[in-house]
C-alpha cells in the first residue's frame, strides 16, 4: 500500500487519478493541419504516367496511390493531367492537335500545359505532396531514336530534348508546387537481344519505324533486331544518363533533395517479343493468327492490351475521313490513324506497371515520404 507523506503528495495523487479518469495523460500534439486532411497526388507527364492500355486499377499511379493509402493512413486524392503523347513544349514538330481520350496520343497539352491545367484546379498549390512525372520521349520521337543510324545521333537527340528542356520543367514544378516530393521516372529498352526475331517484329519494324528495312538495302532479320536493340540499349543509357542530371542540377539549384529520379532496372527479358515481356504487344491467340495468315496479311494482330477499343474508338473519331480529302491525304490519315490504334505496343503492361510503382515506392520509403506522411 501506498502511503503520502504530505499534502503536495496528496494532491499530486489526486491529480494524477483525475487525469487517468479523463482518459490519460497529455499526448504530444500532433501536426493536424497536415495529417488531418488527404494526401493530394498529381499526375503529369505522358504515356508512362497515363498508364497507356492499362485499366485505371492496374496504372502505376494507381498502385501509388493504394500503397500510400495502406502505409499513411489518410486517403490520397489523384489528379491525372498526364496523355499519351505529350510533349514537354511546344515545337514545330508536333501537329496542334487535341482529344477528349488520354488514350489517343497527341502532343497537346504540353507537359506545362499541364501544369498551367493543375494550377487551375488547386487553390492553394502548397497543399499537393507528390507530383509523379514522366517527360521526353515524345520529343525525342520513337521512330526517330529506333530508326537513328548511330548511337552518337541518338545521344545527341536525347541531350537535347531529355537535359535542359527537363531541368526546365523539372526546376518549374519544384517551384510552383513547393512543398511537393517529385519523382520522376526514366524509360527502358523497347527491344533486346531477347526479342523473338520472326516475320512479325520484320512486319513491325517495316509498317511503323523508319528503318533501314524501308530502304533500297534490304537487312537481315538479324541485321534489323541488331540494329533495334542497339537503338534501345542506347536510349536507355542515355536517358537515364539525362535525366538524372537534371534531377541533380534541380535540385542543387533548389537547396534540397526535393526531387527524385525512378531508374526502372529492366532486363532483356523484360522487352518487346521477350520471354518476359512487361510490355503490350501482338494478340497471338490461335484465333488471331490463323486470321492473319489466312488473310495474307491483310488481317492485321490485335493488341493485347486492355482498353483497345476505347483508344479505336478515339482514333477513329480524331482521324475521321474528310469529304475532299485528296488520295495521298487519305492514305496518310489512314497511316497516323493505324499508328495511332497500336498505340498501346511496347508499353508497360500489368507487369510492367508494377515494376515501375516498385521502383516508386523504394524512394517514397527510402526518402522518408511515408513517415512524413503518417499520422
Amino acid at each position: 500500500m501506498v502511503h503520502f507523506n504530505s499534502k503536495r503528495e496528496n494532491f499530486l495523487a489526486v491529480t494524477l487519478l483525475l487525469l487517468l479518469a479523463a482518459g490519460g495523460l497529455p499526448q504530444e500534439p500532433q501536426n493536424n493541419q497536415r495529417s488531418s486532411r488527404p494526401l493530394q497526388m498529381l499526375v503529369l507527364g505522358d504515356s508512362i504516367s497515363w498508364g497507356q492500355g492499362l485499366k485505371t486499377q492496374n496504372k502505376t499511379w494507381h498502385h501509388i496511390k493504394v500503397w500510400l493509402q495502406e502505409r499513411t493512413s489518410r486517403t490520397v486524392v489523384e489528379r491525372i493531367e498526364a496523355r499519351s503523347g505529350a510533349v514537354i513544349e511546344r515545337s514545330s514538330l508536333i501537329n496542334n492537335l487535341t482529344s477528349s481520350n488520354q488514350e489517343v496520343n497527341v502532343g497537346l497539352p504540353t507537359l506545362h500545359d499541364q501544369i498551367d491545367n493543375a494550377l487551375q484546379f488547386y487553390s492553394d498549390p502548397s497543399q499537393v505532396d507528390l507530383v509523379l512525372l514522366s517527360a521526353c520521349a515524345n520529343d525525342v520521337g520513337t521512330r526517330t531514336l529506333l530508326s537513328a543510324s548511330s548511337v552518337g545521333q541518338i545521344d545527341e537527340m536525347v541531350r537535347a530534348k531529355c537535359g535542359a528542356p527537363m531541368e526546365k520543367l523539372l526546376l518549374r514544378t519544384a517551384k510552383v508546387f513547393p512543398s511537393a516530393y517529385v519523382i520522376v521516372t526514366g524509360y527502358y529498352p523497347f527491344f533486346s537481344e531477347q526479342t523473338r526475331n520472326d516475320f512479325i517484329l520484320r512486319g513491325l519494324g517495316r509498317r511503323f519505324f523508319r528503318t533501314q528495312a524501308d530502304s533500297d538495302v534490304r537487312m537481315s532479320k538479324s541485321e534489323l533486331l541488331e540494329g533495334l536493340t542497339l537503338n534501345s540499349k542506347e536510349w536507355y543509357d542515355a536517358s537515364n544518363t539525362q535525366i538524372a542530371e537534371a534531377v541533380r542540377k534541380v535540385n542543387e539549384e533548389i537547396g534540397h533533395n526535393r526531387v527524385a529520379f525512378a531508374k526502372i532496372d529492366f532486363p532483356g527479358a523484360y522487352s518487346f517479343g521477350a520471354p518476359q515481356p512487361r510490355l503490350w504487344e501482338f494478340n497471338r491467340s490461335f484465333f488471331s493468327m490463323a486470321l492473319l495468315f489466312l488473310s495474307f496479311g491483310k488481317v492485321l494482330l490485335p493488341a493485347n492490351d486492355e482498353v483497345r477499343r476505347d483508344r479505336y474508338a478515339g482514333c477513329n473519331e480524331l482521324y475521321e475521313k474528310s469529304k475532299t480529302e485528296t488520295s495521298k491525304e487519305k492514305r496518310d490519315r489512314r497511316a497516323i490513324r493505324l499508328t495511332c490504334r497500336y498505340a498501346s505496343l511496347g508499353h508497360p503492361n500489368r507487369a510492367g506497371a508494377l515494376l515501375y510503382a516498385d521502383s516508386i515506392t523504394n524512394i517514397l520509403r527510402s526518402s522518408g515520404f511515408v513517415a512524413r506522411s503518417s499520422h
